[in-house]
């Protein structure tokens, strides 16, 4: 049995070598990686094309070599979900134009739709596309649209929602996504369900982040209709889409429901007849409500870490772990003592001169990251640099850890804290260190350090998620805690954190008093908007890396931990491999069992 056993793995390992070195064979100069129009064309390709299109993202592991890594769902209708959406008290909105939370679009996923949507090995499928074809020079996308579609309320789905919902969404005043669809230069409608969208540039991320229901959102098509009857803030709370779910109910602070959409595309989806979803803060409600079966699934932010082991040695409980595409900060705010830096736009040999830096420096440099992952995630993540998490892969830099002027060093932190006026962490003010109340064990674990380190004190500052995205966005804070999760490209990292006009960049700040908000750095700038159009993978990765290092030695944030994603769902929940999306939770393929 061994011997068999033996000569199959050797078989395997030679099937995956062969498919790697195919998937690598390519010009990278080409806009359609070595591949033809046809190849390309939706709505589902080919294995030999997925293959080719991870390689050019930069995206391709063994696991995607690996035979029959996509395993079709098998599962009975019916019944209810009840969720707990963690570490949340409230959903502020599900409306794609104003999403700037993880756990805002993990619903919105259920209840909208987009021309494309990834699957598990984040590759872009069709959705509300039928299929498309692309030109030689990869800028001219023609979309056939899937026909007899609905929105919620009864109108039909056209080109011209698609229209529609690019011009919302290009309008910085009505969108905080204005900033993904800046390649788009026009869309053209040919009939009711064909349509040309024009690039222009080539983009290897057009269809996994541009045109993605979920992660991307700035083509999540909305209902002109619906958003003209209820208004935005309304229609914020109950969208009006064309998915497999529609919102009935939704109170802010008590959840909302979400039922069978019986006329969609798919009458194999969704599943089940109903879904609840519970806000719920605190992390030991949370456990207590999952081991009772009062809730059968967990959604929203991480759950707190202590708490994966003890769900892991539950009988009745599920718990999955993947790679998680994100990245955790600790912000220091650059417009408040004793962190103060109004000007990142130096050679960093003199930043590095200034007391505002050095502090900064020096906590970033305290922080052992090994220790915190250690005792605060129980082992599970990687020490962080920046805001590329190994999730992207090719894009990731595994070394940046030896190279990153945030590397641990006690000795030279202790020294830079001197030099800034605070030896010993004499004189240095009490500050506030804002969390959510799921974070706080964590972030108690953080304060340790830097207090056994620096001897500084930070106090914890427990906020519920949507105050504290109040306060981060208005830059009324001293130190803050938060991350960012669902980001697949390089894109997700640099063009939505770290460019001086990145939307969590300070959005709501009084920009006359805060000329920036967290950090702004002007060759960042320029290398992220040279790698978003960049369609040459080695060329890309070079920019990518070259910026990510910038953020992280003038430390736009003290850079954590890389995060695993994990989701725990009883045993009664069937919840197919098809549907294990990073980050996400779609529940249209998801069924219960009594």
């Amino acid at each position: 049995m061994s011997s068999r056993r033996n000569h199959h793995d050797e078989i395997t390992r030679q099937r995956m070598q062969r498919d790697y070195e195919e998937a690598l064979d390519f010009d990278p100069k080409d806009p359609l990686f070595g591949l033809d129009r046809k190849s390309l064309a939706g709505p589902q390709l080919e294995r030999r094309t997925v293959l080719r299109l991870l390689a050019a993202a930069g995206s391709l592991t063994a696991f995607h070599l690996m035979p029959g890594s996509i395993r079709e769902a098998r599962a009975a209708a019916g019944g209810t979900l009840t969720c707990g959406w963690s570490g949340v008290g409230e959903i502020r909105t599900l409306d794609p134009a104003q999403i700037e939370q993880v756990l805002e679009f993990q619903i919105s996923s259920n209840v909208l739709s987009g021309l494309t949507h990834i699957n598990p090995q984040l590759i872009a499928e069709g959705d509300l596309a039928k299929d498309w074809q692309v030109s030689d020079d990869g800028t001219d996308y023609v979309f056939n649209l899937r026909e007899g579609v609905t929105f919620h309320n009864g109108d039909p789905f056209t080109a011209d929602d698609v229209i529609f919902t690019y011009e919302r969404s290009k309008d910085p005043k009505k969108s905080i996504q204005s900033r993904v669809v800046a390649n788009i230069a026009m869309i053209e409608k040919i009939d009711d369900h064909k349509l040309r969208i024009k690039l222009k540039h080539p983009s290897a991320s057009f269809l996994v982040k541009t045109l993605e229901r979920s992660s991307g959102r700035a083509m999540t098509i909305v209902s002109r209709g619906a958003l003209e009857k209820l208004g935005a803030a309304q229609y914020g709370l109950t969208p009006v889409g064309t998915g497999p779910f529609k919102v009935t109910a939704h109170d802010l602070g008590q959840g909302l429901t979400l039922e069978r959409f019986d006329k969609y595309y798919d009458p194999e989806r969704p599943k089940l007849d109903k879904v609840i979803i519970k806000p719920i803060i605190d992390a030991e409600p949370l456990a207590a409500a999952i081991e009772a079966g009062d809730i059968q699934l967990i959604g929203g932010n991480p759950i707190a870490p202590e708490l994966t082991d003890r769900f892991t040695a539950n009988s009745d409980l599920n718990v999955s772990i993947v790679p998680g595409p994100g990245f955790q900060s600790v912000w220091l705010n650059p417009w408040r003592e004793p962190f103060k830096v109004p000007d990142f736009n130096k050679p960093l040999d003199e930043l590095m001169q200034e007391k505002g830096f050095m502090v900064r420096l020096a906590i970033a440099k305290a922080l052992d990251r090994d220790l915190y992952i250690k005792q605060a995630q129980f082992g599970r993540g990687t020490p962080a640099y920046g805001s590329i998490n190994p999730a992207m892969r090719y894009y990731y830099d595994p070394d940046i850890g030896k190279t990153s002027n945030q590397s641990f060093d006690l000795a030279a932190a202790r020294k830079l804290l001197a030099d800034a006026g605070f030896p010993g962490g004499k004189g240095f003010p009490r500050l506030k260190i804002a969390c959510t109340p799921s974070a706080k064990r964590e972030v108690t674990v953080i304060a340790n350090i830097l207090k056994k380190n620096l001897n500084i004190d930070l106090q914890l500052d427990i906020k519920d998620f949507p105050v504290l995205i109040d306060q981060f966005n208005r830059m009324d804070w001293d130190t803050l805690r938060i991350g960012s999760g669902g980001d697949f490209d390089p894109d997700d990292g640099l063009v939505d954190w770290m460019e001086t006009s990145s939307k969590f960049n300070g959005r709501t700040r009084d920009k006359a008093k805060y000329p920036f908000g967290y950090f702004s750095d002007k060759d960042v700038d320029d290398l992220t908007e040279k790698e978003r159009i960049t369609p040459d993978p080695a060329a890309r990765k070079g920019l990518v890396q070259k910026a990510n290092k910038i953020t992280s030695d003038k430390v736009a944030s003290v850079f954590v931990f890389h995060p695993a994603d994990i989701l725990v769902y009883r045993k009664t929940v069937n919840f197919p491999d098809e549907s294990r999306i990073p980050g996400l939770v779609d529940l249209d393929r998801t069924s219960i069992t009594s």
